[in-house]
């Protein structure tokens, strides 16, 4: 009896994993439209973060020294902000009916009006001020400023700056919790910093290995889990918020620059330089599984994400011919050429 318990099982195990798998073997994504745009102003095709903004149906492209605004459903620009020297990220605040720039050349933030695109204003940061995004537990809208290794909280209602912490290494991606915490990436230490966006203090700091030197950043609010990529080694790692632990990791290409996840779903995508889109599941809180990759383009690195129509956004250009390697740079890349940028439109 306990030999037919113990085989009826393992059947049962065997059917479940079957059912994984062929679960994630279904989970595929297709090219479905492509977004072109002019060159850039000044010649140099830069682009960074995308920012996708579900109430206006608008996708926010950083591009060089200005940001395009487009329309995400059928591609047409509706505007642009231009004037700027480096344009990184966008936070979107509807209830201030204000959105912010942030500017590393310049160490600002550059406020604009919603609805005109026209620039109403510009708060301090600091040098190199990279991702930038909205906390709605403090309401406060927030800068992580690369070189200068701190954060810079803005009064998004009077373009006050009203703090700034002392982070004790490079950020890059933050996600808030909205519940008064934010978890931002430190490339430079290979960990995670929690922070208080309320007392505007570092609250701890958590190591990732196995994997190392992370960018991107996306989160599973109802079950306060962190997902985490790493370039150096390059791998996806699932963390604790409350704690730190690490739960699980994954491999993955090289260059991670953005990762989403879908709590309807709960799949996570993360987009990499090497141009794949790589898909995870969570089965539950603490197992995840691989579900799938998308073959995207070289240098598609940053995406945003629609959770409506579930499309994946990432953004590239064309480049020329890499240099030859040297010591210093064995992996050299080809300059963008201009004209080139546009956005790949992926469904499933």
């Amino acid at each position: 009896m306990l030999g037919a318990m113990m085989l009826g099982a393992m059947l049962v195990a065997v059917m479940m994993s079957g059912v994984a798998v062929f679960a994630a073997d279904t989970i595929s994504y297709h090219l479905a439209n492509t977004y072109k745009f002019g060159a850039a102003p000044g010649g140099r095709e830069y682009f960074d973060y995308m920012t996708f903004d579900p109430d206006s149906r608008r996708l926010y492209l950083s591009h060089g020294t200005e940001v395009l605004v487009v329309n995400a459903d059928t591609g047409k620009k509706e505007g642009k902000i231009s004037g700027l020297k480096q344009s990184h990220g966008v936070a979107v605040v509807p209830e201030a009916g204000r959105g912010f720039i942030s500017d590393g050349a310049q160490g600002k933030a550059i406020i604009f009006d919603l609805k005109t695109l026209k620039v109403v204003g510009e708060a301090n940061a600091a040098p190199d001020a990279d991702c930038i995004i909205y906390d709605p537990a403090s309401k406060h809208v927030f800068t992580f400023n690369g070189d200068s290794k701190n954060a810079t909280a803005i009064d998004p209602s009077t373009g006050n700056v009203v703090g700034t912490i002392d982070l004790g290494g490079g950020p890059e991606f933050a996600v808030a919790d909205g519940q008064g915490n934010i978890y931002n990436n430190l490339e430079d230490k290979s960990e995670v910093v929690a922070i208080d966006s309320q007392g505007l203090k570092v609250k701890a700091h958590y190591p990732i290995a196995p994997a190392g030197a992370p960018a991107p950043i996306a989160m599973d609010r109802e079950h306060r889990r962190l997902f985490v990529a790493g370039r150096e080694p390059a791998m996806l790692v699932v963390m604790n918020a409350d704690d730190g632990k690490v739960i699980q990791s994954f491999p993955i290409s090289n260059g991670a620059d953005a990762d989403v996840f879908d709590s309807k779903t709960g799949l996570v995508f993360v987009s990499t330089r090497e141009g794949w889109v790589h898909i995870f599941h969570e089965d539950s809180p603490d197992h995840y599984s691989e579900a799938g990759k998308v073959k995207t383009e070289l240098g598609a690195k940053t995406m945003a994400y629609d959770p409506k129509t579930k499309r994946i956004f990432v953004d590239t250009a064309e480049f020329g011919k890499a240099p030859e390697p040297t010591k210093e740079h064995p992996h050299p890349r080809g300059a963008t050429v201009p004209g080139t940028f546009h956005v790949l439109v992926y469904e499933p």
